[in-house]
């Protein structure tokens, strides 16, 4: 019933900009903390960037000072400012979020089927 849809992901250039959607659908009672991963072939999924419910953010080192998280609780949608876009930044990325389903009394963990950036000449 809950699904998460990542959007916005495409081709750009080294320092460029990009803004990353998720939007959520479904019977959701509550959003915790939302979040955005990324994986790049070869490599472990990545942690980039964390936001709570009261809008606490926290960000991987690597993108740190760059990327932006920001979420719009009336929409239960998670965003990803991502400026000053580098080639090691090329992955898929992500929506990840802890969602109260309407009739479950616990939060379950809930992932996006991701979205392709690419950064690139």
């Amino acid at each position: 019933q809950v699904q998460l849809v990542e959007s916005g992901g495409g081709l750009v250039q080294p320092g460029g900009s990009l803004r990353l959607s998720c939007a959520t659908s479904g019977s959701i009672v509550r959003v915790d903390a939302m979040r955005w991963y990324r994986q790049a072939p070869g490599k472990q999924r990545e942690l980039v960037a964390t936001i709570s419910a009261g809008g606490t953010t926290n960000y991987a080192d690597s993108v740190k000072g760059r990327f932006t998280i920001s979420r719009d609780n009336a929409q239960n949608a998670v965003y990803l400012q991502m400026n000053g876009l580098k080639p090691e930044d090329t992955a898929v990325y992500y929506c990840n979020a802890d969602v109260r389903p309407r009739g479950v009394i616990a939060y379950l963990n809930y992932w996006g089927q991701g979205t392709q950036v690419t950064v690139s000449s």
